[in-house]
């Protein structure tokens, strides 16, 4: 049922967000027994710091001369990861492990919630620091295109999040405020900076850990992505 409510869009981050990033554990532990799971956690820890090293090297606002798509940089960090624990990584094994990363599994909630928030009326996005083609693949794989209005990559701005570029594509795709926009991340350094863009944010902590110890808390927190839903319970006369 459609209703008024206080926010007009709800923008989602991608990775670790709506698809789990960790999914990959059990492939990388039939690959590697027994370091699975911390091959996984070192991957993306070096997927990220590449994005941060691009980003602030060069933080031209037409775009880092350094950039280099997510897919390359996630590739890079693999390859980065074997060498480090002197792994073997054939070219087979990579390409089936990046192609598994094309196609991340989903978290359970992930579907009920965008589909939720479409039948309130509400417009919903996903903010990606993924190339252009990556949030189009795990979104069709994960069956949620129907649910979600825009995929906005930072390949636009050539700048990785948390650069307010990247999130100040939202508003070039949408006519509306930040005030009228909810963001949703998993990454509390995400939330931290999307609220410093101007957003409300909300932080999907599933882990429990502690909130940053910098910059204002979020405005909403929950152990699931169920719990954005709350947010939307009622409807709030605008």
């Amino acid at each position: 049922m459609v209703g008024v409510f206080m926010y007009q869009l709800v923008v989602f981050d991608a990775y670790g967000t709506l698809f789990d990033v960790y999914s990959l554990s059990a492939q990388l532990d039939t690959l590697y027994p027994g370091q699975g799971a911390h091959v996984a956690q070192l991957w993306r820890d070096r997927q990220i710091e590449y994005t941060r090293l691009v980003t602030l090297s060069d933080p031209n606002p037409t775009g880092s001369r350094y950039y280099q798509s997510f897919w390359d940089l996630t590739q890079a960090a693999l390859r980065y990861v074997a060498k480090r624990l002197q792994l073997p990584l054939s070219a087979d094994t990579e390409r089936a492990l990046m192609e598994q990363y094309a196609t991340l599994v989903g978290f359970a909630d992930s579907q009920r919630v965008l589909q939720s928030l479409k039948t309130k009326g509400i417009a919903t996005a996903i903010l990606s620091n993924g190339s252009r083609d990556m949030p189009r693949r795990v979104v069709e794989a994960n069956g949620l295109s129907p649910y979600v209005d825009q995929l906005i990559s930072v390949d636009d701005v050539r700048l990785f999040k948390t650069a307010p570029q990247a999130y100040g594509r939202v508003l070039e795709v949408f006519e509306v405020s930040p005030s009228a926009t909810l963001f949703v991340s998993s990454n509390a350094w995400d939330v931290l900076a999307a609220r410093w863009f101007g957003f409300d944010v909300f932080w999907v902590n599933r882990a429990g850990h502690p909130y940053e110890e910098i910059g204002d808390p979020p405005h909403y927190e929950g152990a699931s992505l169920s719990a954005v839903l709350e947010v939307f319970n009622q409807a709030n006369p605008t």
